[in-house]
């Protein structure tokens, strides 16, 4: 009755666990049928040296069972307490690890547990045939459409991918780009389907010291150590992985069907999800639908809707009315209540797209049409935008008139107006990283390569724009010195390409420039400094010249959240064409290499950006020109310190923040006092610390 359970196990497979086992004898077989015990061929159970039967009562046996290490003891988890061993339950063709607590478990098939698990109250734990464990290959005998895929970044399945169990976000977002490279995907196939057996007959495997309770189905599962799951409605053809420093959860009424799971994520209340790649420290909860899509690590999801979706790390998606649909967003986003990102059916079939940067912030009841493009940082503010976007301008706010059917575009809105926010955002991202092996390497800087290319590109758009409805006849250095003066503060543009058909008026863009080319050389500047003073360099126009002797990048690509120059991911895609690149292990050693060598990368990128901002090499400047840089970085950092205090303090002087407290002394006891606010003390710290050091680099340039 139970042949088929063995059938397609590998050969020498149940020989490891065979090792220092023995069969049963005789006493034990009595003692374990006085206990209303039952099996179709006790010599077809195998034991340690030390097994005491008398813990294992009205259970049935049947195929080869391997049971370790089992004396009494007692297993304890939060409030559950269990006796070890095994108890109401069928165990067909398993290995049970050294003195675990089996109980009331109905049907338990081919599966290997390690040691101190508990089991308690669980309806059926099993593995198929032809396990897969979430991965998106193929055994003997099926053909292409067994295969699971992930539909991500668009819902027609032409961006989809491969889902296993090492992908993270880098991996998904370079598999699903590059679509017109057919020898690139074909290579990425062949690597994924090199790294499994094509073989069938593999056990479900549940590691050390979990507990699973009260869950219905655990189905082609293979589940870490440490995990808790309790009252699970399915878990089918999935990896969870657990380990002791990082433990998994998944709680009541989760399901979670044919995907991958991060080490110390969580899943609770009713939260479904169906082909999927969830990362690293993530959350999904209060039944959020995570449907054909990865999620970055460090991400927390709730109540909403998340289909066909590629998701960077720190994605915050917490509403019941939000929606998400065939979107690249590039992390450190977060989706407001009443979002509606997903009606994508504006041609003749659902193939449209959406690509946003890193802080996408949809506000409240906002809706787009697909295909639109957002830079970094962009704040949508509410309304619904009945045109493609694309907008190109990083840091800004975007709003509707209802005078008219344009939109309205402030870039550097976040500098001018809200730097508490770009500030904190970059310091409790930091925070809230409780990775403890950081294999998806994640820029949260709001001031990064990537943000600061949007930043010169935005520059040079609004110098053209001015050019084009200012005066044409001006030269790009007038051009560039009338946007810095006060002539042009009452300045507006009408840029064209940012919405289809009725464009965006662009608000004040001179003010605009102003910051981005402040924020800029702080950038610039910040990260020279950071870079002698890490790698204990002297400062001086020699190790600069050092520095600059090899040619920039000034491409860069958000490759998942790391930051890589786009040359490198050529090279990169070009090796794995070549196959001098063949297993995702390698391309993850090459992440690694491009993320030690970031820093040297970025320093060099951050000289391009000062030589390009002032048209001239750094190491031809004058004494006025450095004494000019170093001004400016300085009244910005120092801006950077003071903009954030004035944001936060609004919030303890503004009369109407106070009206629902009776006194001074209970609004400071309900939300803190200012000066004990840990993120400005410590932006206070660094500040002071940053203009020391930009005092020490202007000395040592003189």
């Amino acid at each position: 009755m139970y042949e088929f359970s063995e059938k397609y196990i590998k050969s020498g497979f149940i020989d490891k666990f065979l090792i220092n086992k023995r069969t049963l004898t005789s006493n034990e077989i009595r003692v374990l049928k006085n206990n209303n015990n039952k099996c179709s061929e006790w010599k077809s159970i195998f034991v340690s040296e030390f097994f005491d039967p008398d813990l294992i009562h009205n259970s049935q046996f049947h195929g080869t069972v391997i049971i370790g290490n089992l004396s009494k003891g007692v297993l304890k988890f939060h409030d559950l307490i269990l006796d070890t061993g095994i108890n109401n339950s069928l165990i067909i063709s398993s290995v049970i690890g050294d003195n675990c607590s089996v109980t009331n478990v109905k049907y338990m098939s081919n599966y290997v547990t390690g040691a101190n698990v508990i089991l308690f109250n669980v309806a059926e734990i099993n593995t198929s045939e032809h396990p897969k464990f979430g991965n998106g290959i193929i055994k003997e005998g099926e053909d292409e459409n067994d295969r699971v895929r992930l539909e991500v970044a668009n819902e027609n399945g032409g961006r989809a991918i491969i889902p296993f169990d090492t992908m993270i976000c880098s991996d998904a977002y370079l598999w699903s780009r590059h679509r017109d490279d057919s020898v690139f995907q074909n290579k990425l196939l062949e690597i994924t389907d090199s790294q499994y057996d094509k073989k069938r007959g593999e056990y479900g495997f549940i590691g050390d010291n979990t507990v699973i309770k009260n869950s219905l189905i655990i189905k082609d599962a293979k589940i870490g150590a440490n995990a808790y799951i309790k009252g699970a409605s399915k878990l089918k053809n999935i990896t969870i992985h657990s380990s002791a420093e990082e433990p998994s959860q998944i709680g009541e009424g989760v399901e979670l069907v044919n995907g991958i799971m991060g080490f110390g994520s969580k899943a609770f209340y009713q939260a479904v999800a169906v082909r999927f790649v969830i990362g690293r420290n993530c959350q999904i909860k209060y039944g959020a639908r995570v449907i054909n899509s990865v999620l970055g690590d460090n991400s927390t999801v709730s109540c909403c809707e998340i289909l066909n979706n590629l998701l960077f790390p720190y994605h915050e998606q917490h509403h019941n009315t939000s929606f998400l649909i065939a979107s690249t967003v590039m992390g450190q986003s977060n989706i407001a209540a009443g979002a509606t990102i997903g009606s994508n059916h504006n041609s003749r079939s659902p193939d449209g797209e959406i690509i946003a940067g890193r802080g996408f912030w949809p506000g409240l009841c906002t809706d787009f049409k697909h295909n639109s493009v957002f830079a970094s940082f962009c704040l949508i503010a509410k309304g619904s935008y009945q045109q493609e976007l694309h907008i190109s301008y990083p840091f800004s706010l975007v709003f509707t008139d209802s005078k008219n059917e344009s939109i309205n575009i402030m870039p550097g809105y976040w500098f001018m107006y809200n730097m508490y926010a770009m500030a904190r955002n970059s310091y409790k991202f930091k925070l809230r990283d409780k990775r403890k092996i950081k294999v998806q390497h994640i820029e949260t800087d709001f001031l990064a390569p990537d943000t600061v290319s949007e930043i010169l590109k935005a520059m040079d758009r609004i110098k053209t724009l001015t050019s084009l409805q200012y005066n044409s006849t001006y030269n790009d250095d007038e051009i560039t010195g009338y946007l810095l003066s006060e002539k042009s503060n009452e300045l507006t543009l009408v840029d064209t390409e940012c919405m289809k058909k009725f464009g965006a008026t662009i608000v004040k863009p001179s003010q605009a420039y102003i910051q981005y080319r402040k924020m800029a050389l702080y950038f610039a500047l910040k990260t020279l400094i950071d870079y002698f003073d890490s790698n204990t360099i002297e400062f001086s126009f020699k190790t600069i010249q050092d520095i600059n002797k090899n040619t920039p990048y000034t491409q860069w690509d958000n490759i998942g959240g790391q930051l890589i120059p786009a040359d490198k991911v050529k090279n990169l895609i070009s090796s794995i064409k070549k196959g001098f690149i063949s297993s995702w292990e390698s391309i993850h050693e090459y992440y690694n290499i491009c993320h030690s060598e970031y820093s040297i990368d970025k320093t060099r990128y951050s000289l391009f950006v000062i030589e390009k901002i002032y048209n001239k090499s750094f190491i031809d400047f004058t004494e006025k020109e450095i004494n000019d840089l170093i001004s400016i970085v300085s009244e910005v950092a120092q801006e950077i310190y003071n903009n954030s205090y004035s944001s936060r303090q609004k919030d303890y002087e503004d009369p109407f923040r106070n009206i629902t407290y009776s006194s001074k002394e209970e609004m400071i006891e309900v939300i803190g006092s200012i000066d004990e606010n840990d993120f400005l003390l410590t932006l206070k710290k660094t500040t002071n610390t940053f203009i020391q050091q930009l005092s020490r680099f202007s000395n040592s340039l003189k």
